[in-house]
């Protein structure tokens, strides 16, 4: 019987971030699925592999390649796959998410909404971000929308001076907006510093800005509200192909001069971008009263009584402006917000009904299956992670 194999995992697992555990948690089920290596946390390998430099310590590593790992790596012969797409480092065998791909569907999706003016906040000097946003302008350039772009340090939080810089330049580039406005950013924790601004400011998210975050980070996300769409990169599956990359290159196969780039896991809507753009003043007051209390059971007259205006008016610009009903719409978010709960959590279809403003399960069940042309178990279980 052969000796399992001594694979070394360097990704700062002691980071908080989803990415870091996901793509141990790829790696680890690659190596379960075929035959099991020996995995080793070392976040800092090259330190080993400096000591013996010509013993084998290790077959093979899977990590974030910084220049000193990738010198040892070459040194002691072991081959490296590097899950960091803003290593300095070119010359490695590299697995990632598509981000250009990335800023692409977080532009189609705020589009997809209405809206017509758009802005991207990131962070400087990392590669992946520069990819997004190039990949968010791409689509808004083709349809022929502008977008204002800040671009901020990595270290927003590490002193109070510098969150004080930080919050200040955030609040004057809102300032220059024009609302309503669509906005994508490079991470999640940076879309929930623009809603509480906005919230600040007196801006309602969605209706007046729309927010598209990045790494669906789930609790970042989902509070406080609103809670953030965001665009879930799948590192899980990063993981799991560098693992598979690692194999070949271990079983002496040429490993790859470019990048593998891996599609993304998909965007995750949530109440962030719930609204749809518009001009009409009372469309937009009609489409913010929905968004806030279509959980209970609302009817078109609530909406307009809320309003003051006569419901007729109201039904009649409205249909102008989206091309729809004001019901339509009432029953398209319920429908939106009932999706994300069966995809999140465990919570029965009939609480779900109740919790979203439907008078049972089997109300929520017709118009579900109208809207989504399946059932909400059947979709449940499509779309829910293993």
């Amino acid at each position: 019987m052969h000796e399992k194999r001594r694979v070394a995992i360097a990704i700062e697992l002691d980071w908080p971030y989803k990415r870091h555990h996901e793509v141990f948690a790829g790696a680890h089920r690659y190596a379960q699925e075929h035959g099991g290596w020996k995995f080793i946390l070392d976040e800092y390998p090259e330190l080993t592999l400096e000591t013996k430099p010509s013993k084998a310590v290790y077959d093979g590593i899977i990590g974030r390649a910084t220049p000193r790992l990738v010198a040892a790596a070459r040194t002691a012969g072991v081959p490296l796959v590097n899950v960091w797409h803003n290593s300095p480092e070119t010359g490695v065998p590299m697995v990632t998410p598509d981000f250009k791909e990335a800023g692409r569907v977080a532009a189609k999706h705020l589009m997809a909404r209405g809206f017509e003016r758009f802005a991207f906040l990131g962070r400087k000097r990392e590669r992946s971000v520069k990819e997004r946003l190039t990949g968010f302008k791409e689509v808004l350039h083709t349809a022929g929308f502008s977008c204002s772009v800040l671009m901020v340090p990595d270290n927003i939080t590490l002193t109070a001076a510098n969150w004080r810089k930080f919050v200040t330049r955030l609040g004057k580039w809102i300032d220059e907006w024009s609302c309503p406005i669509g906005v994508s950013t490079s991470y999640d924790l940076l879309a929930r510093h623009v809603a509480c601004e906005c919230d600040r400011k007196g801006l309602h998210v969605p209706q007046d800005v729309a927010l598209v975050g990045m790494h669906n980070e789930t609790v970042i996300c989902t509070h406080p509200d609103p809670s953030l769409t965001s665009i879930d990169l799948g590192y899980e599956l990063v993981g799991h192909r560098a693992a598979e990359l690692l194999d070949d290159i271990m079983n002496g196969q040429q490993a790859p001069e470019e990048p593998i780039l891996l599609p993304i896991g998909g965007l995750i809507p949530r109440r962030s971008t719930d609204a749809l753009a518009v001009e009409d003043d009372l469309v937009a007051g009609a489409l913010r009263f929905i968004s806030e209390h279509s959980h209970k059971p609302i009817r078109v007259g609530d909406v307009a009584t809320h309003l003051h205006v006569a419901r007729r008016t109201l039904e009649r610009r409205f249909s102008n402006s989206l091309g729809r009903s004001i019901a339509a719409e009432i029953a398209r978010l319920r429908v939106e917000r009932a999706k994300r709960k069966l995809v999140e959590t465990k919570a029965s279809i009939k609480s779900i009904a109740h919790e979203f403003g439907f008078a049972d399960s089997l109300q929520m069940a017709v118009v579900f299956n109208r809207i989504e042309g399946i059932s909400p178990s059947v979709y449940r279980r499509t779309h829910r992670k293993q």
